[in-house]
Order: structure tokens, then sequence, then C-alpha cells
């Protein structure tokens, strides 16, 4: 039987996207009436195809009935603790305190930088600020436990009142108990929960908000020709089967943020195809997260190979994913990508 999933498309912003939903013309995403959409792509593995939302009452009725479900959770209004999805996007700074993450490994190692750096992402606009002390770059080896929690102890007790998102980027149980302890309001574990058996447990028996993110492999050999039947369908069959297990586990929360995990186990075309149709991810009824800053596929793409100087490159995808709605962005320039957001979203006013 084929299975058939929902793009929505062809979004609008601001005034012309309050104009267009005012006069039942678009769909608010979210429940925001400041981004809407009027058209979706009914996708399977064997074709695609684009209408009108006002041509969705035509569809045979399986279809239309698997399309309007798809519909509601797209629509739906998001909730979620501490963090409010009225205004978008929501920037995520990135803190490495690691000696060998790709752009900016042993930058931020002592904790006076370290602080400054993290003050200086807040005031330039970061909601949530990621802590990770492991680098999980293509290529990286596994450290343990201690020596990851030794790296960024010190720094979770500066953060304990601080007005902001306190994410840990970690695989790691132990390092999200030891943690928890201090402060951290968001769990980022890039291998999609697979890395640590305990780590559902701690998430089921601390309610903490988390993100599901996608990686194939491990960082040690996720770059070695990765494969897909269809990268962006696998993908979503990932998350779809991942909820389900979560929900099995007994998390009953809608805290959860899913990130398709750019550059992690994608070759240049996989990561294209993902950014070009990204927004497949809202009919799952979750918030999107993506990863770009400074990343590889801009490298290929620009020919360009310098890893501190991919700015352009990172502005222009991150404003390329909220054109289809994307509302979270984790990255390293968080002043020069709030300005871009700024001036884009009053141009489009």
């Amino acid at each position: 039987m084929n299975k058939y999933y929902t793009r929505a498309c062809n979004f609008y912003f601001g005034s012309a996207s309050q104009k267009y939903i005012k006069k039942k013309f678009s769909i608010p995403l979210n429940g925001n009436n400041l981004i809407s959409f009027d058209k979706i792509e009914i996708i399977s593995r064997r074709n695609r195809k684009l209408i009108d939302i006002k041509d969705i009452n035509k569809l045979p009725k399986n279809l239309k009935i698997k399309i309007n479900k798809d519909l509601k959770n797209i629509k739906q209004k998001i909730s979620f603790k501490q963090l409010s999805f009225n205004d978008t996007p929501i920037l995520m700074g990135i803190v490495n305190l690691t000696p060998d993450s790709f752009s900016d490994g042993g930058k931020y190692n002592n904790k006076n930088l370290a602080i400054k750096h993290i003050n200086k992402l807040l005031s330039n606009g970061a909601k949530i600020v990621d802590i990770g002390g492991e680098s999980t770059r293509p290529g990286a080896k596994d450290i343990n436990s201690i020596e990851e929690w030794g790296r960024i102890h010190s720094i979770l007790k500066t953060l304990k009142n601080k007005k902001c998102l306190v994410s840990l980027d970690t695989r790691k149980s132990f390092v999200m108990k030891k943690a928890s302890q201090i402060r951290v309001d968001l769990i980022n574990d890039v291998s999609g929960l697979n890395y640590d058996s305990e780590t559902v447990n701690f998430l089921k028996k601390t309610k903490k908000p988390f993100v599901v993110h996608h990686m194939k492999g491990i960082p040690k050999n996720m770059q070695i020709k990765p494969t897909y039947k269809n990268v962006l369908l696998d993908i979503y069959d990932f998350f779809e089967k991942k909820l389900k297990y979560i929900r099995k586990q007994g998390i009953k929360h809608n805290n959860i943020i899913l990130d398709p995990g750019i550059g992690f186990g994608k070759n240049l075309k996989h990561n294209i195809t993902l950014l070009k149709n990204i927004s497949i991810f809202h009919s799952l009824g979750l918030p999107i997260m993506v990863g770009l800053s400074r990343k590889r596929f801009i490298k290929d793409i620009s020919k360009e190979n310098d890893t501190t100087e991919r700015l352009g490159g990172t502005i222009s995808s991150c404003i390329q994913s909220y054109l289809q709605g994307v509302q979270i962005f984790r990255v390293h320039d968080v002043k020069e990508i709030n300005q871009a957001f700024k001036v884009f979203k009053k141009l489009q006013n």
C-alpha cells in the first residue's frame, strides 16, 4: 500500500500572511497568523503532486482523510515549555567547550573566554545556548563521560541563574544526570537517543524537553558513503518511528524538537534535498530545528574551504529554511544571523 506524506508549500509572511488567512486563501502554520501557506505537495515513494489547499476536497476519500490529519498537525499551535513560538525564528547559540570542534575547537576552553562568548551570544539575540563538551564533527572519536563532564561543569554553574534556555549537547546519560543537578532546560542528543540506552529513561523520569536528531552511523563513520532509498522520506519515517517508540516508553509531553541532522550522515545531494523540502516535517506536529552554521555543504556549493568564513552560505540557507517555516536555528554567528532575519522580516511587511 502506498504511503503518502504532506508537505506544506508556498509560504506567506507578515502582513501578506494575515491578509490571505483573513480571506481564507492560506492556512496558518502552528496557529501563527504571521506565517501561512496556500499549497501542499502530496508525496509518495513513487510520485509527487502539488495542489492548492482549496482543491483538497477533490481528493479521493482515503487520501483526503490522511491529508486533513496531517494538516491538523501543521495548523495546531505549539505549546512548549519555556519557549514561545509566536515570534520566530528562535536562535540557539553554539558553545563548543572542546579542543577539536570543526570550526571553533579550542577557542572557548578557557572559562573566562567561554563566559564572555555566552554573554555575547545572549546580548546578540540567542534565546538558547547549547553547551557541548564532545565534538561530533565527521571523523570524531568518542571521549569518555568523565572527560566530557570535566569540560563543561564549571560553565554550567555560571549559567544557573541566566535568563535563557540552557541546552546540553551530549549523547551520554551520565553527563545529562550530572548536568541536571546544576541546570539543564533542553537535551540535544545528536545520536537520536540511540547512543545510550539509559537516555530515554532519564528523559521519562525528568520530563526534560529534548531534541530528536537524525544521524546515520556515528561521527567516526557517518560521512563514509552515506546512502538512503529516499533521504527525505527515510528521515520522516525515522522520526515517526522514534516518536512512536518514545510514546511507548511513557513520554507523553510534546516538548520535543525535530532536527533532520544536516551533515550528519548525508552527502551534498542529501543535504540539498532535505533543505529544499524541509517543510515536510511540519506534518509531525512538532517544531523543527536545523544546524546549518558553517557546514561543509556550503563549501561544497561555493568551492571555498575556510570554515570560519561561511557566513554568507549560513545566512542564505537559514533564510531558505525559514521560508519553509523552520522555527529554530543552531548557529555560531548569532549577531549576523539575527540581523539578517530582522531585515528579512521587515521587508516582508
